[in-house]
């Protein structure tokens, strides 16, 4: 697959997309290819930034939000998030942290706010979500290596009623190989945040990752990825494969039909998103997740209906 983005001192992997209207920001993990090995770029991970007013020619614009101080919640790494605009802020992310307190396995949702998506700022109360032992799992070793409470995606309520975040979790009750669910809190105004029931059942697989709501011209999809270590060996064994996935959704909350859902991206690509394009076109992106010289590169968009009827 044809590189869209590559950084030549740092690999680039989960991302997500904020648009002003004039220009696509795209924001990225991100971590130094000095280290030689890819599996550590997850304890070396920072947000990073890059601009395009096309999803094909990238600017990179340096590093948008660091890791925490010393002891701080997220002093271990930042990962996985989502950016909206907003009345007050201007823009607000929410983003994942782990700290080196607790050895990195225990995951938690913070939120920066921007007035022009370059300048970020930590909100002085984080972390403002933290999974709920009355619906999810919590970290048990015996179960699962980490806590599992990352990714968010803001989505505005459809009715106006303040805000939801969808988030990668899992659930306590269910085989570990099959507990993975996507997460649900509800906020009025991204400050303050109520944890709610999950908004599927189990999913059958470890995890839902990098949750993403699209709406398309016949409703709304689910796209969510996983891999290898997130599929049970008999799902394996079916031909279920890593990569990225939509489902199709009854409502932008669900439920959503995981029986159903398609795989979407490039082959070897992950951690795909759908972007609309200035023509109107729904576009996927993903970033090269093969062995190689391509790894931690962003790919070029490809069209959604490529691979769905939409």
């Amino acid at each position: 697959m044809a590189p869209g983005l590559r950084l030549e001192e740092h690999w680039l992997w989960d991302f997500w997309i904020a648009d002003d209207g004039d220009r696509y920001h795209l924001f990225h993990l991100q971590a130094a290819r000095s280290l030689g090995d890819p599996d550590l770029r997850h304890w070396n991970a920072s947000v990073g930034h890059a601009t395009s007013t096309d999803l094909r020619t990238w600017t990179p614009m340096g590093t948008a939000l660091s890791t925490g101080d010393p002891g701080a919640w997220d002093d271990a790494a930042v990962w996985t998030g989502s950016v909206i605009r907003h009345d007050v802020y201007g823009w607000a992310m929410l983003y994942t942290g782990c700290s080196t307190v607790e050895d990195r396995k225990v995951q938690r949702i913070g939120l920066a706010t921007s007035p022009d998506l370059q300048t970020w700022t930590r909100h002085p109360d984080n972390p403002l979500i933290e999974a709920d032992a009355k619906w999810y799992e919590r970290m048990d070793a015996d179960r699962w290596h980490d806590e599992a409470w990352r990714d968010p995606w803001i989505l505005e309520d459809p009715d106006g009623d303040g805000f939801h975040a969808l988030i990668t979790a899992r659930v306590p009750d269910v085989t570990p190989s099959k507990a993975g669910v996507i997460g649900h809190a509800w906020s009025p105004d991204l400050a303050e945040w109520e944890v709610r029931p999950p908004l599927t059942g189990a999913s059958g697989i470890g995890y839902l990752e990098v949750p993403q709501v699209v709406v398309t011209d016949r409703g709304h999809l689910l796209v969510y990825s996983y891999a290898p270590d997130g599929i049970p060996a008999h799902r394996q064994s079916l031909g279920i494969e890593s990569g990225s996935y939509a489902a199709p959704m009854d409502g932008p909350l669900g439920p959503a039909h995981l029986d159903e859902a398609t795989r979407i991206g490039p082959l070897g690509s992950y951690s795909n998103k759908v972007v609309r394009d200035r023509e109107g076109r729904l576009q996927v992106l993903g970033f090269d997740n093969r062995p190689g010289p391509d790894f931690g590169t962003l790919t070029q968009p490809t069209p959604l209906d490529l691979y769905l009827r939409v």
